[in-house]
């Protein structure tokens, strides 16, 4: 591994240690239904989310709300204190597509209809909102460094 590939994996290492992730893998449901629940949290505060996503009816929100629930805990185990009101938010939430399963229904004339029965990848992200804050101080600091 050269030193700059070392160096940008060594940065990314470094920012993932202060958020929580977790991963929800091959859960058989059309991604384009599941991001229709993920739009709804992305970027809200944590119980906030999980009060939206505990009274919503769509079926993919009890398995996001169990991934929003284990995210918690990974970021509880991490920061080692307890989440408190106010105090992390859903930084980043994206679907991407998993496998399909690949059928043939029998169709009129002999001809047979492909089904694909798809699934997805959901990968949730908690940050705090003090790094948020700082984050946004360090860049105000440099525009204004840019302007003098």
């Amino acid at each position: 591994m050269g030193a700059r590939k070392r160096n940008s994996a060594d940065a990314r290492k470094e920012a993932m240690k202060n958020v929580a992730v977790a991963r929800l893998k091959n859960y058989p449901s059309s991604p384009r239904k599941m991001r229709l629940i993920a739009d709804l949290i992305r970027g809200k505060e944590v119980f906030k989310a999980l009060n939206i996503l505990k009274f919503s009816d769509k079926l993919p929100a009890r398995p996001l709300e169990k991934l929003l629930r284990s995210a918690i805990s990974n970021w509880e185990s991490k920061s080692g204190a307890k989440i408190d009101e106010g105090k992390a938010f859903v930084q980043t939430i994206f679907v991407d597509g998993g496998r399909q399963l690949k059928r043939l229904r029998p169709a009129p004339q002999g001809r047979g209809y492909r089904i694909r029965k798809r699934s997805n990848h959901v990968t949730l992200i908690l940050d705090s909102y003090e790094k948020k804050e700082q984050v946004q101080e360090v860049e105000q600091e440099e525009k204004e460094a840019v302007t003098a």
